[in-house]
């Protein structure tokens, strides 16, 4: 059987399947191509601006910018271009920026949720309808006759539909969950990257804040003994 014939023998139900179908793959290859960019240069990104961190803040910030244009740009140069970073609001920053990322890596999700759950009924109905059209078309009279030998035809071109819908489901399933594991390893990897980032900058916080409370007029110098 060709495709012709497929498309020919599945019956009305077989067009909204073949809709679907085109709307799965379309958005497989997207998934695929938007994943596979992520998952070469992301690694190498975090480890740049993160050693820059230790540096330089100014060079960080530097670095993300001109990165910006990925994930993992757009996720450490929030905090990083913020003007008032006290070490809760750079934070507060990361988990944002963190939400909003995870958010657009989500985009197509939804369509194959749609496309698994609405294939398998479309393979269904076709079949019910091809079954009924099969079914009807028998006269009482006509039970043991030569005329019988056409429905278990009819019968296995209605299951055409079914076979399709289960083919469609199936496929989009597998990719969903590709796609799921790969997003909850991105969540992983912003948790690992924000804790590091968020550490290194509490610590030049902190720093900063001593090395201006001592260099502050009304800064008292410790007595080391009564003598002094």
């Amino acid at each position: 059987m060709n495709f012709v014939d497929f498309i020919q023998k599945g019956g009305i139900a077989i067009w909204p399947l073949l809709f679907l179908s085109i709307l799965s793959i379309g958005t497989i290859f997207e998934r695929l191509w938007f994943w596979s960019t992520i998952l070469r240069s992301e690694g190498k990104t975090a480890d740049q601006i993160l050693e820059a961190a230790r540096r330089d803040w100014d060079e960080a910030t530097h670095l993300a910018r001109q990165v910006a244009n990925q994930p993992m740009g757009r996720f450490l140069y929030t905090p990083l271009r913020l003007a008032n970073k006290e070490p809760e609001i750079f934070r507060l920053a990361l988990e944002a920026s963190a939400d909003e990322e995870l958010n657009v890596m989500r985009r197509g999700h939804k369509v194959l949720e749609a496309v698994i759950a609405i294939s398998p009924l479309l393979g269904l109905l076709g079949t019910v309808l091809g079954l009924i059209r099969s079914l009807s078309s028998i006269r009482l009279g006509d039970i043991g006759a030569s005329s019988m030998a056409s429905v278990p035809l009819g019968i296995s071109e209605a299951l055409i539909s079914t076979a399709a819908g289960l083919i469609i489901a199936i496929a989009s399933l597998a990719f969903y969950r590709l796609f799921q594991g790969l997003l909850f390893n991105q969540a992983r990897i912003f948790r690992r990257t924000g804790n590091e980032l968020e550490l290194t900058y509490r610590q030049f916080w902190l720093q900063t804040q001593q090395k201006a409370a001592i260099s502050s007029p009304s800064y008292d110098a410790p007595k080391n003994l009564p003598g002094y």
